[in-house]
């Protein structure tokens, strides 16, 4: 049966359905580690933002453009591809799933207006609304969804979240090694309205992994005749959504305008969406004080309070997402569990929050949110904090690091950490290097890189320890588990526990949301006690907007959408 589950933005908590959970395909993907999150208090939230866009109409002639801040240009904005957060702007608005959310968190039809699932959530069909269409204005079909996953499933395409279709699909696993045919994988279209998956378990969160760009259609004929350039220009980056992209100035902005052949075009208040790149926060936060820009993505942190009592436009969304720092357990002395408690130890959360990262935040000693709610009650409630405290406890860190053959630091090589290139995630990095160069008598070398050489060098392992974090791509624990899995393509932490992958594994398929819950907790105390990342703490998302331009919203998991925006009078 179809399902509609929403998300509460109170207290920083999700509420979702018995049997899944809801959130925005973004994030994220791995999410680069944000510390800009303000506090709660003063900041207005997207659902009420939303709200008071309902209450005024645009005035006049207004003109229905704005010009909204990046601080950082993606990798890539091939749906089919790219994992990175940075992307999530123009995947958002210019493409559109089976399913999407609303300003609540809801799920809600995207493409198929309406979906059901057989008894023991197998088989999950969906049916398209009639007359989708490309940005081209040729037709979009349920054909559409199945080359695109296909596409995904093809080694050579090199998608980042391959493993989301190839898990759970019928035979993908199967053709992507090369031993099935495209005849063989349980995705079809039974006519060109409706789309049929088959898995090859049960699986409860099904529409919530949908809402995953990585299920999204990219048109066939511009892939084929472009290849993987198709994404480089303009005119050939046909999409689906409620904008298309109209000028690529590369390294400086894009140019969104209206799709006026998105279904619900009529609806769609914007005419213009500049998307400008400006990469240091605080020329961004000045060029949006002067009135240049109507938006800013990230808010330099010392402005944070300042910009709150003055009702600059602060927007706060509470975040299913964690940021930590990736251990690499496959690397010496980091694949001995006392190192990486040392290490966990010696860090002070709390002054990381208060007084380097400004952040009203929760210290967090495990890689897995708090946020997901079962019969009222979050999950985690309770859960044990692994040894770890909001401050350093500098004599457990030794005792921990002297355990492990190290007394005092002797003997222990220089720590190398690593993080990309971001003013916020530097002031952090240092810190951390404090703390372990005075707390654990170790020597630490710091060093940064652009996202796409950084990432890169995590997922190749060619690192020690790496600023990371993570945002949920769908409101539910599996959206986190994965990343410790053990051989899993978002385990950039290389951890292996063939226990912890025997938890995830019954996870995956129990139906009971009781039952699942407990197996998550059980997991989450195996895997946390083993110290494979370290954990700083739980997040929350902030952006501004001028009050005159409403109906933007952000999801949960970061996703930002301008679809229901409007300006009106200044």
């Amino acid at each position: 049966m179809k399902k509609k589950v929403s998300l509460l933005l109170a207290l920083g908590l999700f509420s979702v359905s018995a049997l899944s959970g809801c959130g925005g395909g973004q994030s994220d993907q791995t999410e680069p580690q944000t510390i800009a999150a303000p506090t709660t208090e003063a900041a207005t939230t997207a659902a009420e933002a939303e709200g008071n866009a309902e209450s005024e109409a645009p005035a006049g002639d207004v003109a229905q453009e704005i010009t909204f801040v990046l601080n950082n240009e993606p990798d890539g904005i091939d749906p089919t591809v790219t994992n990175n957060s940075f992307a999530v702007p123009f995947l958002m608005n210019c493409f559109e799933g089976l399913v999407t959310y609303d300003a609540n968190g809801e799920v809600v039809p995207g493409n198929a207006e309406s979906w059901e699932s057989n008894d023991d959530m197998t088989v999950y069909t969906f049916h398209l609304r009639e007359g989708l269409k490309w940005s081209d204005g040729s037709p979009l079909t349920a054909k559409d969804y199945v080359y695109s996953a296909l596409r995904v499933l093809t080694p050579a395409t090199t998608s980042q979240y391959v493993n989301m279709i190839s898990d759970y699909v019928v035979n993908g696993q199967e053709f992507y090694d090369g031993t099935a045919s495209a005849e063989d994988v349980g995705i079809k279209a039974i006519d060109d309205n409706t789309l049929e998956f088959t898995l090859k378990d049960p699986c409860a969160y099904f529409i919530d992994l949908v809402s995953m760009w990585v299920y999204w259609p990219v048109q066939e004929a511009t892939v084929e005749a472009n290849g993987d350039k198709w994404t480089n220009q303009a005119d050939t980056y046909i999409c689906n959504g409620p904008f298309k992209i109209t000028q690529m100035n590369m390294g400086e902005s894009m140019i969104l305008e209206k799709n006026e052949n998105y279904w619900d075009a009529e609806n769609v208040a914007l005419e213009k969406v500049t998307l400008r790149y400006i990469l240091d926060v605080s020329t961004a936060l000045t060029a949006y004080e002067n009135g240049e820009v109507d938006g800013v993505r990230t808010i330099p942190s010392s402005d944070m309070a300042r910009l709150q009592a003055e009702n600059a436009g602060v927007k706060t969304v509470p975040s299913y997402g964690t940021v930590y720092y990736d251990i690499n357990c496959s690397k010496e002395p980091y694949n001995n569990p006392l190192v990486r408690k040392a290490l966990n130890l010696a860090i002070d959360r709390e002054a990381l929050i208060n007084n380097v990262a400004q952040v009203d935040a929760q210290p967090a000693y495990s890689f897995l949110s708090p946020g997901y709610v079962v019969d009222g009650k979050d999950i985690l409630e309770g859960r044990s904090d692994f040894g770890l405290s909001a401050t350093a406890d500098v004599e457990a860190a030794k005792a921990a690091l002297a355990e492990a053959g190290y007394p005092d630091g002797e003997g222990f090589p220089t720590v190398q950490l690593s993080f990309y290139s971001d003013d916020n995630v530097k002031k952090i990095a240092e810190a951390i290097k404090e703390m372990w160069e005075q707390n654990l008598g170790i020597s630490v070398e710091v060093s940064s890189a652009d996202w796409a050489v950084f990432y890169s060098d995590i997922q190749s392992g060619n690192y020690e320890v790496g600023a990371m974090g993570w945002s949920a791509d769908y409101v539910n624990p599996m959206s986190f588990l994965p990343l410790l899995y053990t051989n899993d393509v978002t385990n950039n932490s290389f951890y292996s526990n063939p226990e912890y992958d025997a938890i995830v594994d019954q996870i995956k398929t129990e139906k009971d949301p009781a039952k699942s819950a407990e197996l998550v907790k059980q997991a989450d105390e195996l895997v946390s006690a083993d110290y494979p990342v370290m954990a700083l703490y739980y997040k929350a998302n902030n952006y501004l907007i001028k009050d005159y331009v409403q109906g933007v919203y952000m999801t949960s998991s970061a996703g930002l959408y301008f679809k229901d925006a409007k300006v009106v009078a200044k």
